[in-house]
């Protein structure tokens, strides 16, 4: 049974010729249970689909189901969902613990069962001693466990994040994930979590859903979406540093980028016009005879080092393992590629060969 299905689902703002579409047929299957990151680029309209699910946005067309439900005319408050939002939403005036029993007292839910729930979620997200502080006394994490312990006690069918993590600190975001995942795991309940930040979607997702102009460009695990990006938008936005892309020829056993012939290690999957892609991580320095890159940049990360730079004329990005003596800046190294590393993608669709 699907806990989330999405139906061709269409969002237009506007009516008539002057209508403009937003979402355009997007069809999807969540499982019960799981964890669905939906990620993109601001704009891409993912924020959109989400608040489509939680009734926040009339659809304009498909069908939008909870547990085989059909929601399209149900009310948000009648759809056994649970909301996260990115500014936390919390009443300033309210304690920690009225914070999170406030939505059940509207629904006159014993005032006993209230404190069994809001101590469970307490303990769960170890907010046990601030309890009777208001949300002014605490730290931006804080209040965002908070906001999702407000979301534990409704016990919904389905959560809904939207960018929850987006205004913490990159030290808070990162336990924050941690949080996340754990709860998960305890709970278990459906979750859909919507969020820019591809680092985010790669470390909490059991499924991705990749949009990008309000369309889903890909759908799969982390895995599978970063080992084979279905298009070059995928392949360029999964990933950090993003895939290298350079659009060139094959010509038998070469690759011919403007004034660059690089040799393939492998067979192409066609000759002609293609997009070749390469992870900086999956090329490594050789000896004379692999690709010539031309160092223009070296950036001193820690643990490793990228390497900007130039194949012919176009740029390149190499990662490299920070105990490596680097190249310097105006050097040419040469590039090693494992052809099971290479990505082909056709130069006018920009699909996966």
């Amino acid at each position: 049974m699907s806990a989330i299905s999405l139906r061709n689902v269409v969002k237009r703002y506007g009516r008539g010729p002057a209508a403009n579409q937003v979402i355009h047929g997007v069809n999807a299957e969540i499982d019960s249970g799981e964890f669905v990151v939906i990620v993109g680029p601001s704009g891409c309209g993912k924020s959109t689909l989400l608040r489509m699910v939680a009734g926040l946005e009339e659809i304009s067309g498909g069908e939008i189901a909870i547990a085989d439900r059909v929601v399209n005319d149900v009310e948000p408050a009648d759809r056994d969902i649970a909301m996260v939002f990115q500014n936390y939403a919390l009443y300033p005036h309210m304690s920690v613990f009225e914070n999170m029993a406030y939505g059940l007292k509207i629904r006159k839910i014993p005032a006993d069962e209230i404190q069994a729930r809001v101590d469970k979620a307490a303990k769960i997200l170890e907010l046990g001693p601030y309890l009777k502080r208001k949300p002014r006394e605490l730290s931006g994490g804080q209040r965002q466990r908070v906001a999702m312990g407000r979301a534990i006690v409704r016990q919904p069918a389905v959560f809904l994040f939207d960018e929850p993590l987006s205004n913490l600190d990159a030290k808070l975001r990162a336990q924050t994930r941690i949080e996340i995942q754990k709860l998960h795991q305890e709970l278990g309940i459906t979750s859909l979590f919507v969020t820019h930040d591809q680092v985010e979607a790669m470390t909490l997702a059991q499924r991705m859903l990749v949009m990008n102009g309000g369309r889903i460009e890909q759908i799969g695990t982390p895995e599978e979406v970063y080992q084979r990006p279905a298009t070059t938008f995928v392949a360029g936005f999964i990933g950090s540093p993003p895939m290298n892309l350079i659009t060139g020829r094959v010509e038998g056993s070469t690759f011919v980028a403007g004034n660059a012939r690089l040799p393939l290690p492998g067979a192409a999957p066609r000759e002609g016009e293609v997009i070749l892609g390469l992870r900086p991580e999956h090329a490594a320095l050789g000896d004379t005879g692999g690709w010539p890159l031309r160092v223009e940049v070296v950036e001193m990360l820690g643990a490793e080092r990228l390497v900007y730079g130039k194949l012919g004329d176009a740029a390149f990005t190499l990662r490299l393992d920070g105990t490596l003596t680097p190249p310097k800046p105006g050097d040419t190294v040469h590039l090693q590629a494992d052809s099971a590393r290479l990505h082909w993608f056709d130069a006018t669709s920009k699909t996966r060969l």
